[in-house]
């Protein structure tokens, strides 16, 4: 497998990982897999030197990880106080 598709699977497999975390009901499964999908992204866009997909990307990908380390400190704190 040549590099050229190496990318380009990488490319689908973001597009994919996005796609699926929007159907999630479950927040926090949908903030995981829409991070997974969000690295591959910067991955894809930094191969191919598309900096507005790697940067927006990397910047979702910021809020998935801070919306998922509140969620787990809310959660953590309720187990606290029940």
């Amino acid at each position: 497998m040549d590099t050229a598709n190496t990318i380009e699977i990488i490319g689908y497999s973001a597009s994919v990982m996005v796609a699926i975390s929007l159907m999630m009901k479950d927040i926090v499964w949908l903030r995981c897999l829409n991070f997974t999908g969000c690295t591959l992204f910067v991955i894809y866009g930094v191969y191919i030197s598309a900096w507005p997909v790697a940067g927006m990307n990397a910047f979702v990908a910021c809020i998935n990880i801070y919306h998922l380390i509140k969620l787990y400190r809310e959660k953590s704190q309720q187990s606290a106080t029940a």
